[in-house]
Formats: structure tokens, sequence, C-alpha cells
């Protein structure tokens, strides 16, 4: 067996002369295999060896005679061992998830290079559980030999194969109770399913962790042909293979704030940029992603229409939810601009978001905002969002289109300035 660790320790790469490598322990027979055996080659590797344990205290005294065990083990041979626990409590992910969490965490707090004993049996179990999710290929690459730190030499080996190097060498091992029920579903597949395919491919172990490095070979490729393209760029993402497309858009989603993309969050993301709606939009928890046309943007939340607002004839209203400033003053007459304008109202002027029906003249003719917002390929979702500034006649004026033409008779001018700032700065 150590032959062939060290054949796949060099064939990944894994470790190098003068690196610490930390052998997660756990007392039973992969662990105690994998730290053994790269007590033997680490002459040969040029590296030093030490152990970890953590004791997650979730069974009793048997946890307590786990943590003992490796004790004994590695202070009669010198092997330099760590020990950490806790208490854990089951999260989201449930138990299993959490206890591996803490193991983890506690084992990367060490610094060095982190070895967990995962045989080719557990790749192919870790395989078969993903096909039973619906997992494409990245679950189906089962587990990675070498990711953030961590290493796993015993990839290539199975499990029967472990267990001849136990009795070879008279290494004691711990015996895990909870591997023996069926409360977990990697051990029904252990139990139930892998003895009845092994009858038809007693080297099933073999051949399933073999096709797992396989396909992850392919979602790595697929991977840098997606990493060239813009998941932003609807156009782009149209034309682009599905396959591609969709690892593009998963590539976008954690950029802007969703560090775990489902399928159906990917999923979403496709339907909006095959969406005939140029202004498309789906929530994704607080956030929401929206199509603006041919660019897809993702927002913390939609913005609210306005609540209709006198504003007075000089003086200062704050939009902090849109991060805007209005100003208003006295003019001398008509003044055009599309930030900063005068209007002559009748009556109270009031700033509003659009509201069904208001129209606005510019020189290029009369239109509804509606068309106007559509024109300037302004979001849908982001419409109720434009200041709009109105009489008891209807529309004076809009942010970034300018005054209406229409009303450009009167005496008591006003100037509106819209003045952008970030909300919580002092002005």
């Amino acid at each position: 067996m150590e032959s062939k660790v060290l054949s796949f320790l060099r064939r990944y790469d894994m470790v190098r002369p003068g690196d610490r490598v930390i052998c997660a322990l756990s007392g039973g027979p992969d662990s105690m295999a994998l730290l053994w055996c790269l007590w033997m080659l680490k002459d040969k590797l040029g590296i030093t060896v030490e152990a970890a344990h953590y004791n997650h205290h979730l069974r009793g005294g048997e946890s307590d005679r786990d943590e003992a065990h490796v004790r004994a083990f590695c202070e009669m041979r010198d092997i330099p061992l760590h020990v950490g626990g806790g208490q854990v409590t089951a999260g989201e992910k449930g138990l299993e998830a959490a206890a591996r969490e803490a193991r983890y965490s506690y084992l990367r707090s060490l610094g060095g290079t982190i070895a967990t004993a995962h045989t080719a049996d557990d790749n192919a179990e870790t395989l078969l559980m993903h096909l039973l999710r619906g997992s494409g290929l990245r679950g189906l690459g089962g587990i990675t030999p070498v990711s953030e730190g961590m290493i796993r030499p015993l990839l290539d080996v199975t499990r029967a194969e472990v267990e001849d190097y136990i009795a070879e060498n008279w290494l004691p091992c711990v015996t895990d109770s909870s591997n023996a029920t069926d409360q977990f579903l990697r051990n029904r597949l252990r139990h139930g399913v892998m003895p009845l395919l092994k009858q038809e491919n007693p080297r099933l172990a073999v051949s399933l962790s073999a096709a797992a490095q396989r396909l992850r070979q392919d979602e790595e490729l697929l991977q840098t042909l997606a990493g060239e393209l813009d998941g932003a760029d609807v156009p782009a993402m149209r034309t682009a293979h599905p396959a591609l497309r969709r690892r593009a858009l998963e590539r976008f989603l954690r950029r802007n704030g969703l560090p775990e993309p489902s399928a159906a969050h990917i999923l979403q993301a496709e339907s909006l940029v095959l969406s005939d709606n140029p202004s498309a939009h789906a929530r994704f928890g607080s956030r929401m992603l929206t199509r603006q046309y041919d660019r897809l943007v993702m927002v913390h939340r939609e913005t609210a229409s306005m609540e209709p607002t006198e504003l007075p004839v000089q003086g200062e209203l704050r939009l902090p939810e849109i991060g805007l400033l209005v100003r208003t003053e006295p003019a001398e007459g008509p003044e055009w601009g599309e930030t900063s304008f005068s209007v002559c109202p009748e009556g109270p002027m009031i700033l509003r978001s659009r509201m069904a029906g208001d129209e606005l003249t510019l020189k290029s003719g009369t239109k509804t905002l509606k068309k106007r917002f559509i024109d300037r390929k302004i979001p849908q979702h982001l419409r109720c969002a434009v200041p709009v500034i109105a009489d008891s006649r209807g529309v004076l004026g809009v942010m970034g289109f300018g005054p209406d033409e229409k009303r450009r008779a009167g005496e008591n001018w006003i100037r509106v300035t819209f003045v952008p700032f970030s909300p919580g700065a002092d002005e």
C-alpha cells in the first residue's frame, strides 16, 4: 500500500520536501493506516508528519476512549499529536455536517497541509450519494485529491487494502459504533447498496473512484472554458452552450453575493437570460437578480414606489432609499437640463413616482413615461425610483429627461435640482 500511496502523492504533487503534514486521526482503521503510511514515507518524501484528533463529544465515553487511544498510540511512537474538541450541535445541514465543519475548522487552525483518510470506497459512496441527489458533474466528481490545503492520499486505496495494511503492521484501531447504524445515507449505501453492486463488479470501488476522477477532469475543463465568458452579458449567455452558460452564471452569482448558488438559483438566472422580457427579474432572498436589457445585475432589494411628497418653494428633500437629494429654489424663468430644470407649478408641487397615463412632452414630441423609460432602457423594477415632479394638471418634469415643453408659460418659476448622495454621509 505504501508504494501505491507514494505514487498517488507524486501524481497530484500533494507534498514537497520541507512540508509539514498533519494527519487527521480519528483512531479508526483508515486514519490509522494513513498516519502510519505517511510516517513510514516521511524520510523518502522529506516531510515532517504530525497527527491531529478532534473530540466531538457525541458518543459519550466512546469519544473519550478514541481520544485516549490516539494519545497512547502517538506517545508510544513519538508522533507529535494535536488534540482539540468541542460540543457539536446540529445546524441547518444536520449533525454530521456540523461535526465535519467543526473538525475541519480545528484542523485548518493548525496550519500546514492537512491529510485525510478518504479511500476509494469513500469516493464511490460519495459519487452514489450525489447521483441520488441529482448532482451535476461537480458532485459526480466525488472527493477531490487536493483542495484548499487538504490532501487525500488514500483515494486510490480500497478499504480492503487498508484492512490488509492494518493487519500487516499490527496497528491498533478503535471502532466508531455509529458506523454500524443506518442513521446516515452513507451508512445505508455502505451496508445495503455497495455489497449488491460489488456482486456485479468486485472492483466497484476502484471503478467508481476512477470514473469520479475522470468526471472531475471534465468539470475542470468546462469551468476553465466558462471562465472566459461574462455571465452578466445576456447576448453572450444566450448563444453559449448550456453547459458553459450555467457555469458562467454560477460564477456570476458567486461574485454577486451568493457564495453557494443552488441548482434552482442557476436555473432562475438562466430563465432571465432566455426570457423575452428585457426587464425580467427574480428574487434571491434579500437580493434580486434583474435583467437590464443586455446585462444581468444583482441588486439588494426592489426599490419601493415613492410616496407623493409636497415640495417647498425653497428647501431640500432627502430620499435615502434611492440616494438622492432634491433641492428647490426660486428661478427667474425657464431653464432646461436633465438633472436641473425649472418648472412653473399651478398650486402645490408634488414629487412622486410615475403613474399610469403620465405623459412627458420634449422637443422630440409627446410620449407616455412608460414608453420613454423603455426607450432609455430603464429596467421595469427601477422605474418607480425615477422622481417625477407634478402638480394638479400633471407632469411638470422628470429627472433624467427634463421639464415638460408644454408647461413653459407662467410667472412663479422654481428650479428643481437632483443631487446624488450616499445615505449617512455628511453633506
